[in-house]
């Protein structure tokens, strides 16, 4: 449905509204005494886990779930407050303006999923900041893009724009069908803060041509498009080592900031 220059699409980034963050704290905790019981080590505190066969790994498991398909009806209630923003507006039905939804991922999530390795076994495959991206002609795609590839929404700033992108079948040889799911901050929000006044970046945005709306101007100085990464050099990274497709490039003209 991505047609040409000029055409106009929304992109939605809203996960479970902190329960699955909770859920993530709560675990870290419990698998502490999970990695005690079962003999497992990491380097990392934030890698604490336990076997998914095992009683935790079945508690956590099922949470994620939980927080998984909140964060999917949460964007489903957005879409649909969306449409009828623009049929009010408009006075035409929303489908009448092709308001229809491409595609809809989570990118914290874990999925039993098939590979080789050494030989073919069932795998959990958890993506944390990463997305799936398997490539055209894999069975678990819909027939929709059994032909082009998986969809991967790529997020970049307010300021810099996003991309559309597909998955490759090399990204399945390589990375476990996985790829990026966003430019990645290269500061913290707290930090963002302190270098930029929401109300100055408003008006920046504005003079460039970029409408946007905020619940504080404190909201929206963490999102200064210089606290991320370049989302075309990212792009490209991933793009040239072969485990994504680039598809389109969107350019940023209104943004609302909950």
């Amino acid at each position: 449905g991505i047609e040409s220059d000029g055409q106009v699409v929304i992109m939605v980034h809203c996960g479970s509204r902190g329960f699955g963050h909770q859920i993530g704290t709560d675990y870290l905790q419990s698998f502490g005494a999970a990695m005690k019981k079962y003999g497992i080590k990491t380097n990392d505190r934030e890698l604490a886990c336990a076997p998914i066969n095992s009683p935790e790994g079945k508690a956590y498991y099922g949470a994620m779930a939980c927080a998984a398909n909140s964060a999917f009806v949460n964007r489903q209630v957005i879409t649909d407050d969306i449409r009828k923003s623009f049929a009010r507006v408009f006075g035409k039905p929303a489908d009448r303006m092709g308001m229809r939804l491409i595609y809809d991922v989570a990118h914290n999530i874990a999925k039993f999923e098939e590979y080789t390795v050494g030989k073919t076994k069932r795998l959990l495959v958890h993506r944390k900041g990463a997305t799936r991206a398997f490539g055209p002609g894999n069975p678990n795609l819909t027939s929709t893009f059994r032909e082009t590839g998986q969809p991967v929404l790529v997020g970049g700033s307010m300021q810099a724009g996003s991309y559309l992108l597909v998955g490759t079948k090399k990204a399945e040889d390589l990375t476990f069908g996985s790829t990026l799911h966003g430019a990645g901050r290269v500061m913290s929000r707290s930090k963002a803060k302190k270098k930029a006044r929401g109300s100055d970046l408003q008006k920046k945005m504005e003079q460039d041509g970029i409408l946007v709306r905020a619940a504080s101007f404190s909201g929206l100085a963490e999102e200064a498009g210089f606290a991320y990464k370049n989302v075309d050099e990212v792009v490209d990274v991933v793009t040239s080592v072969g485990i994504s497709r680039k598809v389109a490039r969107l350019l940023p003209l209104a943004n609302i900031k909950g």
